[in-house]
């Protein structure tokens, strides 16, 4: 059942209007984004996402779609190791994308990745547009998940691949108590003192707490028409890669 917290952040889990408000959210924090990132994992998202990558080097990958990109972090790492042809960052919020396009324009990268405004349960491309489709911390932001599961499925070719990493819970007797204190006292501090909204950096911890994470996404995979499913968590589980697969044609 989501709950529905202050107005000061998006409600938590998969509530309709939602996408508005993580829109909202996105565009306050884009400025302190990238910093903030950093700071708060001390600096191993950065190594998350060279293995989300990781993850894409067995495949044939020409075409990419990186979405909920914001600045493009994973969209630029993606081209500088994978070097696909084409790579399309898609994200809703225009802040996080106009800092984005900043940080292609200052690499050289504008001609060799493109940017688009877009929401994953509506993206404007048609069926069958990609090799490989990535997520980096933005599925448990999506108003509806399998809408959004969904829809990347119609654009991904038959034997593309979905590659997700997100925030996750730990299981472990040390490490879950300890990250909860992290998330629920910590996180919000820094996040607070950095950025001009608060409120973001207290939706984080409850937004991952709501997200059904491990087995639980798989079925979700599942449920919406991925098969070939992987689940391998990092970091003692802060974090997990997810793998999917659209299956040919019988």
């Amino acid at each position: 059942m989501p709950t529905h917290p202050p107005a000061n952040h998006p409600p938590i889990g998969e509530v309709d209007g939602k996408r508005e408000h993580i829109e909202a959210m996105f565009d306050a924090i884009a400025p302190r984004y990238d910093l903030l990132n950093r700071i708060l994992s001390l600096g191993i998202d950065q190594y998350w996402r060279h293995r989300a990558i990781d993850l894409l080097r067995p495949e044939r990958v020409t075409r990419l779609m990186d979405m909920a990109t914001g600045t493009a972090d994973l969209a630029i790492m993606a081209e500088e190791e994978l070097h696909p042809r084409q790579v399309v960052g898609v994200d809703i919020s225009a802040e996080m994308l106009r800092f984005g396009q900043k940080k292609l324009d200052r690499r050289g990268l504008g001609p060799r990745i493109q940017l688009v405004q877009g929401d994953a349960a509506d993206l404007p491309f048609p069926d069958n547009a990609f090799d490989a489709a990535l997520v980096a911390f933005g599925v448990r932001n999506f108003e509806n998940l399998d809408a959004g599961l969904s829809d990347m499925h119609r654009t991904l070719r038959p034997g593309g691949v979905l590659v997700v990493l997100e925030f996750s819970q730990p299981r472990g007797a040390l490490m879950a108590p300890l990250y909860d204190w992290y998330s629920r006292n910590v996180l919000p501090r820094i996040g607070g003192t950095l950025s001009p909204d608060a409120g973001a950096y207290q939706y984080l911890p409850d937004s991952v707490a709501a997200f059904p994470d491990g087995p639980d996404f798989l079925d979700r995979l599942h449920g919406t028409g991925y098969t070939d499913l992987l689940w391998e968590p990092l970091t003692f589980g802060i974090a997990s890669l997810y793998r999917g697969r659209v299956p040919y044609a019988a």
